[in-house]
């Protein structure tokens, strides 16, 4: 499978958007470093995995941290691995639930195993991405839901992510600027004339997609959706949002979310991206700046005080779910 980025040709201008990153794709192994400059750089940047690569016989402790005082490095991943083994040892010796945290518990109790492997992989995907940008291990990080089940990262409120997957791609999200929402489908999913598209556009949005030539269509309602999944995880919604409520103008130059009737219903605040990644799929963001300015450093033990840390981690440890014997 080709995994080439290209910016959408139709929602949005990429030239409009130019300070927002292509996503990065990522493994077990990185680029952590690269990602971890682009997020110094730009504030944000959304990652891409296929989920075989997150289902591996073999996961290394955590991702080389960034090189020490005097040019003194980390270990590099394949020096600080689990060791070998498939996903099924792991679990045996006690890595998946270290690794899983609270989520252990839920992870064990699915019995699809297409939901369970989605599941696994897009939790290890957060947590290794999260310790690579945090500089903690992926074991560390505590990851929690609100209601609704949007993840976040507990104890680390300057960072915030967000997180999709269709089929066989796992997308995350994440800034340290205010909220992020991100958005996967298959371009080859049917929207158009279906019960769906009438349940996600608005009046305005209905009027512009009649305007579009035939060939088209499809591929803009398959944008749409993304863009309002990605807006609505931002704001914490997700599909208690009616999308018939909100809408977009495909083909504007500067995306921003409308009102039923086409005005404008939000500002500069708001940026809004969507790319073509590996071949098959549209990829939406959605990113709400609070105009605070950039958290420049947003290592774990920088944002935390060294108390707050060591009782962060003592509580993790003390809640931690423990394989059945």
């Amino acid at each position: 499978m080709s995994t080439t980025v290209t910016a959408s040709a139709v929602l949005p201008d990429a030239s409009a958007l130019a300070v927002l990153a292509e996503p990065i794709q990522v493994t077990p192994t990185g680029p952590w470093q690269r990602i971890r400059g682009e997020l110094a750089d730009q504030a944000s940047v959304v990652l891409y995995a296929h989920l075989a690569d997150w289902l591996p016989d073999w996961l290394p402790d955590h991702p080389a941290p960034a090189p020490g005082p005097a040019g003194h490095g980390h270990p590099a991943p394949e020096q600080a691995g689990l060791g070998q083994g498939a996903a099924q040892d792991a679990e045996l010796d006690g890595a998946l639930p270290q690794l899983l945290g609270r989520d252990w518990q839920r992870y064990r109790s699915m019995t699809n195993h297409d939901v369970r492997a989605r599941f696994l992989a897009s939790r290890l995907l957060l947590k290794y991405a999260a310790g690579a940008v945090l500089q903690a291990r992926p074991a560390d990080i505590d990851l929690a839901y609100k209601p609704g089940g949007r993840p976040y990262l507990r104890g680390c409120d300057q960072v915030d992510i967000s997180l999709s997957h269709t089929a066989d791609l796992l997308v995350v999200g994440i800034t340290r600027r205010g909220w992020i929402g991100v958005d996967a489908e298959l371009k080859s999913r049917r929207l158009l004339g279906s019960a769906v598209e009438r349940q996600i556009c608005t009046p305005h949005e209905t009027e512009l997609i009649s305007r579009i030539e035939d060939g088209r269509r499809n591929a803009t309602l398959v944008k749409l959706w993304t863009l309002k999944e990605a807006y609505s995880k931002a704001i914490g919604q997700g599909l208690r949002f009616r999308f018939s409520e909100f809408g977009f103008s495909p083909g504007a130059g500067r995306m921003q979310v409308l009102r039923p009737d086409g005005t404008p219903g939000s500002g500069e605040e708001w940026s809004f991206r969507t790319w073509t990644v590996a071949g098959d799929y549209t990829v939406s963001m959605a990113l709400f700046d609070f105009g605070f300015g950039d958290t420049a450093d947003i290592a774990a033990q920088t944002m935390l005080d060294e108390g707050m840390v060591d009782a962060l981690l003592r509580e993790a440890a003390r809640t931690e779910p423990r394989p059945a014997p």
